[in-house]
């Protein structure tokens, strides 16, 4: 989404067991990376009692590469695709943006990591991102409700595969699944302290 903008996001996720078929599969529907493969670093913040995560709300940073945004998400609608408002900004100092938060009486969370690449075909209504993460790889499909459908029936999904959940609900799922505790989901947890440098 443009950031800076007031939008409504509409998406799905969905597990990709095989990332170079997909990968083909995307390019035979005329789809071209749009934003290349880039390094994501989130860090979510919410009030030590939980407040944000009770109402269904979240804040986040996140670094990309070189650019850094705050994200608002509001309360999700979760029928056949996930829907919420989502308000976005570029903050020039990701660092010191988190120790403002935490002054506020924000905490850091969770955080999650992940490479995403970005496919679209120009002109189109929507956008697939493609997530490398710690637990394995997704695919996320965002635009109009029907373009989102249509998309992935294209490419080889359905209803079924359909996962309206966030990232730390998959984490914590696969921490469950192996008998581990949940931490951060990140690819090195040692070399990525929780603290923003409050």
């Amino acid at each position: 989404m443009a950031v800076g903008a007031l939008h409504k996001e509409i998406e799905i996720k969905v597990a990709v067991p095989d990332l170079p078929a997909l990968e083909i599969r995307l390019r035979s529907l005329g789809f071209q990376i749009y934003q290349p493969r880039v390094f994501e670093s989130n860090l979510i913040f919410d009030t030590p009692d939980a407040a944000l995560r009770a109402r269904g709300e979240l804040i986040r940073i996140r670094q990309a590469g070189i650019k850094s945004i705050f994200t608002y998400k509001g309360p999700a609608t979760v029928k056949r695709h996930k829907e919420r408002e989502e308000l976005e900004l570029s903050v020039g100092d990701p660092q010191t943006f988190g120790v403002i938060l935490e002054r506020l009486g924000y905490v850091p969370r969770f955080r999650y990591e992940k490479f995403r690449t970005e496919w679209a075909i120009s002109g189109d209504d929507g956008v697939v991102m493609v997530d490398e993460t710690p637990i394995g790889i997704y695919m996320e499909l965002e635009g109009p409700a029907d373009w989102i459908d249509r998309v992935a029936g294209m490419l080889g999904f359905a209803e079924p595969d359909y996962l309206n959940i966030s990232y730390a609900r998959l984490y914590a799922q696969d921490c469950e699944s192996r008998g581990v505790l949940p931490s951060h989901m990140v690819f090195d947890e040692k070399a990525v302290p929780l603290t923003t440098g409050a």
